[in-house]
C-alpha cells in the first residue's frame, strides 16, 4: 500500500491572518530571543507552517484549537510520507519549541508539545580519517604551500585549523585576525547560539598561521578584506563553499582517504582526541557541543574502528 501523501511544501498564503501573525512572531522569538541561526529559523518556521496547515485540514479554525492530537497526527503523516528519522526528529523539536512558546504567549491553553515524543534516530557513525591519512593530508598541503602561492598558504591554514580545533566551517570562515592569540596558541570561536569558546591549537597550525599572516594574506589584501582572517582569491572574506572545496580537493591527494568535507575533519579531530585518551568533557568544550550526549558518539566511532581492526587482523575474529 503506497504511503500517504505528505502535505504540500509549506506556503503561507493559505493560512488565516492570525495564524500568519503567530508564525511571524515565532520567527522573531527564534531569531532575537533564542539566538538561533537563520538556517534554524527557516527550518523551524517552515515546520510550524506545515503543522498549522495540517491542523487547519483537521478542522482547527483558531490557534487555541491546536492540540497534542494534531501534533501527533502531523508527525505520523510526515513519517508515512517517507521522511528520514532525522527530519522527523527536527520537526518534533520544532513543534515542541513552538507549543511551549505559544502556551507562554497565551495562544494555547496548555503546552501541547509537552507529551510529544521524539521519533528515535538512527545514529550513523560519522566518516573519519585515519590518523595516518590526516597526517598525509597536512603533509601534502605543506608541500603545496612551499611554492609561495598565497592561496596555497591559506589552504594549509584552513586544513590545520579545522583539524587542530575541530571547529565548524562556518566558525572558521567567521574568524577575524584578533580572534587568534598566537602567544597562547588559542582561537576564540563564535559557535551556535552566539556562544563563545576558546580552543587551543598546536605548533603546526601556528606555523601555518604565521606563514599566512606574514607572506600570504598581505598578497590578497584589499579594501574589502576588513579584519577577516581567511580571504578569498579576490580579497574578500572566505566563504564556506570555497573552504569546503579546499578540503575535498586536497583529500583527493591522499590515497585511500574517504571524500570528506570540513565536518569530516571535525569528526576526525574528535575521534583522534578520544583515541589519544582525552576525556569527553574536554572534547565537548573544544567542539562546542551543548550536551555531552552529542559528544559521546565519538566513543562509539572509536569502538567501531577498534572492532574493524580486530576483525581484519585477528585469525579467529
Amino acid at each position: 500500500m503506497p504511503p500517504a501523501t505528505a502535505p504540500a511544501p509549506a506556503e503561507l498564503d493559505d493560512l488565516p491572518e492570525d495564524f500568519l501573525d503567530v508564525v511571524e512572531a515565532f520567527r522573531v522569538h527564534l531569531r532575537s530571543e533564542l539566538g538561533r541561526s537563520e538556517h534554524t529559523v527557516r527550518a523551524y518556521s517552515g515546520d510550524v507552517t506545515r503543522l498549522l496547515r495540517y491542523a487547519r485540514s483537521q478542522g482547527a479554525t483558531e490557534m487555541s484549537d491546536l492540540g497534542l492530537t494534531d501534533l501527533r497526527g502531523w508527525l505520523a503523516q510526515e513519517g508515512a510520507a517517507g521522511h528520514a528519522r532525522a527530519t522527523l526528529a527536527r520537526r518534533a523539536a520544532a513543534a515542541r519549541v513552538f507549543a511551549t512558546w505559544a502556551h507562554k504567549r497565551g495562544h494555547l491553553d496548555h503546552d501541547a508539545g509537552d507529551r510529544l515524543a521524539t521519533p528515535a534516530r538512527h545514529h550513523t557513525l560519522p566518516g573519519v580519517l585515519k590518523q595516518s591519512e590526516a597526517a598525509t593530508l597536512l603533509d601534502v598541503a605543506t608541500v603545496a604551500a612551499d611554492d609561495g602561492d598565497p592561496l596555497h598558504r591559506r589552504d594549509l591554514l584552513i586544513l590545520e585549523l579545522l583539524y587542530a580545533t575541530g571547529m565548524r566551517v562556518g566558525e572558521l570562515v567567521g574568524l577575524d585576525i584578533h580572534d587568534v592569540d598566537g602567544s597562547r596558541r588559542t582561537v576564540r570561536v563564535l559557535g551556535k547560539g552566539a556562544k563563545e569558546r576558546t580552543v587551543p591549537y598546536g605548533p603546526p597550525a601556528q606555523r601555518a598561521l604565521d606563514s599566512w599572516l606574514t607572506e600570504g594574506r598581505p598578497q590578497l589584501l584589499t579594501d574589502a578584506s576588513g579584519p577577516a582572517l581567511l580571504l578569498g582569491a579576490r580579497g574578500g572574506r572566505l566563504d564556506q563553499r570555497a573552504a569546503r572545496s579546499v578540503v575535498h580537493r586536497m583529500l583527493r591527494h591522499v590515497p585511500g582517504a574517504p571524500d570528506l568535507g570540513p565536518h569530516g575533519l571535525r569528526h576526525s579531530a574528535a575521534t583522534h582526541l578520544v583515541e589519544g585518551g582525552a576525556d569527553l568533557r574536554s572534547i565537548q568544550e573544544i567542539l562546542g557541543h551543548a550536551t555531552l550526549a552529542t559528544t559521546q558518539v565519538y566513543t562509539h566511532v572509536s569502538v567501531e574502528r577498534l572492532r574493524a581492526t580486530y576483525e581484519q587482523a585477528h585469525p579467529r575474529a
